[in-house]
């Protein structure tokens, strides 16, 4: 097995990418609701604070800070992760390695992090967040996508809500106007 290196800082800041299995599924809009239940629950249990979260189709992106005392975002990854599969119908195909250890289809295995270093790295990883439903194509506007923390940064000041303006929707990829 691969050694991962991963810097764990007890109360840092950290980038998050989550994918699905399979990229071409809709699952974590088709049932947001089984998402935001999954992380309520993890997050009574294992607080963090969330500072952007963006839930597209088929992966989503945060950024959490940790409590001081705690550097384990592994496990609240885990609970997420295991309690939305859990809670939507089966139906997913399940490789020999999946069906071997038990594991559902649903979920890359592992995740990508980032430890936040500033405010400015902070800043540029909040935009990507919030700016990813317009680079897919998604949407015209930042503020058109419903699964998103931008819209509690628009309520409390911090972004306009025409923040990075409007692209033109042309196929999968929009077109800056």
């Amino acid at each position: 097995m691969p050694n991962y290196r991963r810097a764990f800082v007890a109360g840092g800041c950290w980038f998050f990418t989550v994918n699905l299995l399979d990229r071409r599924r809709t699952l974590l809009t088709d049932h947001i609701q089984a998402l935001r239940d999954a992380t309520k629950w993890t997050h009574d249990r294992f607080p963090f604070q969330i500072d952007a979260w963006v839930v597209l189709p088929d992966h989503l992106h945060a950024i959490w800070t940790l409590p001081p005392d705690d550097a384990d975002f592994s496990i609240r990854w885990r609970m997420i992760k295991t309690r939305f599969a859990r809670s939507i119908p089966a139906g997913e195909p399940l490789t020999a390695v999946r069906l071997a250890r038990g594991e559902p289809g649903v979920w890359q295995r592992r995740f990508w992090e980032h430890l936040i270093r500033d405010e400015g790295d902070c800043a540029r990883h909040i935009e990507y967040c919030y700016i990813n439903p317009m680079k897919h194509g998604l949407v015209c506007r930042v503020c058109d996508w419903p699964y998103s923390s931008f819209h509690r940064d628009v309520r409390a000041g911090i972004f306009a809500e025409d923040w990075a303006g409007e692209m033109e929707i042309s196929g999968n990829f929009g077109e800056r106007q």
